[in-house]
C-alpha cells in the first residue's frame, strides 16, 4: 500500500483578470506522505489559501492532477473531496452551527461524509461519549455541552471546530491560519491541541501559518509558498536547523 496521502502534480491556476489571465498557481509539484504535518508559510498573496481552495475543489485547477487517498479528484466537486478532507478556517464561526448547542454539533460532526437519513439523534444516550471528547480541550468545552455554540468564546467555538474536523479521522485535515484570530494564550492553547490531536490520531495535516514560532516548532515538514509557486520544502531534520530569521528572509 502506499504511503501516499496527496500528490499534486504540475497543478496550475490561472484566472481572468480584465482581459489578462493571472496566473495564481504555477508547477505546483507537491508529495504528501500519510502522518506527514507540513507546515506552510509565505506572504499575504503568495498563494497559500489558493493552494488549499484548488486542493478542496472550490477552485479548480487549470491543468495538472491531484490524488488524494489513491483517488484522482482533480474533477470532483467540493462535496465529493469533504468525504476525505477536513478544514478548519481562520474565522471561528465558520466552522460551526451557531444556534445548535455544542452536542448538537458534535452529533453533527459524527455523521461526516455519511448518507443522512431520518433517524434520531439519541443526543442522550451520546452524551457520555461528548463528554469524553470535549475533556479533550482546556477550555471548558465539557462544562458547555448543552449551550448554542453562538455563546462560546472565539476559542472555545476554535476547540470545538478542531474537535469536529477530526472526529472522524479525515484522510487530510486542513488548517487555514487557525489559530490567527485568537488572542496569543488561545492561540498557544489551541497549536497544543492541535499537535496532541494530530499525533495521537496519526493524522495527515496541512496548516498555513504566519506564526513562525508555530511553523519551526509543530509538523515534520515547512514548506514556503511565493509568487504561486513552492520555493523551499525543508525536511523534519532540515526544520530543526531552523530559526525566525532563516524564515523572514522570504519576507523581505
Amino acid at each position: 500500500m502506499s504511503d501516499v496521502q496527496l500528490q499534486l502534480t504540475d497543478i496550475a491556476v490561472n484566472v481572468m483578470a480584465g482581459s489578462d489571465v493571472k496566473n495564481l498557481l504555477s508547477g505546483i509539484n507537491l508529495t504528501v506522505n500519510k502522518g506527514d504535518f507540513v507546515t506552510i508559510i509565505g506572504t499575504n498573496g503568495a498563494g497559500k489559501s489558493t493552494l488549499f481552495n484548488t486542493i478542496c475543489g472550490d477552485l479548480l485547477a487549470t491543468s495538472g492532477t491531484i490524488e488524494l487517498a489513491g483517488e484522482r479528484v482533480e474533477k470532483d466537486s467540493p462535496e465529493k473531496r469533504a468525504r476525505h478532507i477536513a478544514r478548519v478556517f481562520q474565522d471561528p464561526k465558520m466552522g460551526t452551527a451557531p444556534r445548535m448547542t455544542v452536542s448538537e454539533n458534535l452529533a453533527l460532526a459524527m455523521h461526516r461524509g455519511k448518507r443522512l437519513g431520518l433517524r434520531s439523534r439519541a443526543l442522550k444516550q451520546k452524551q457520555a461519549e461528548f463528554l469524553r471528547i470535549s475533556k479533550q480541550t482546556p477550555n471548558g468545552i465539557d462544562q458547555a455541552l448543552d449551550k448554542p455554540t453562538e455563546e462560546l468564546s472565539g476559542g472555545q467555538r476554535q476547540a470545538l471546530s478542531l474537535l469536529m474536523a477530526t472526529m472522524q479521522k479525515p484522510d487530510l485535515l486542513m488548517l487555514d491560519e487557525h489559530t490567527a484570530a485568537l488572542d496569543p494564550h488561545t492561540s498557544k492553547a489551541i497549536m497544543e491541541l492541535t499537535d496532541k490531536i494530530v499525533r495521537e490520531n496519526d493524522l495527515t495535516c496541512m496548516m498555513i501559518t504566519h506564526q513562525m514560532d508555530d511553523a519551526i516548532k509543530y509538523g515534520n515538514r515547512l514548506i514556503v509558498v511565493d509568487a504561486g509557486h513552492i520555493v523551499a520544502d525543508y525536511s523534519a531534520e532540515d526544520k530543526a536547523k531552523l530559526n525566525q530569521a532563516d524564515l523572514l528572509k522570504y519576507f523581505a
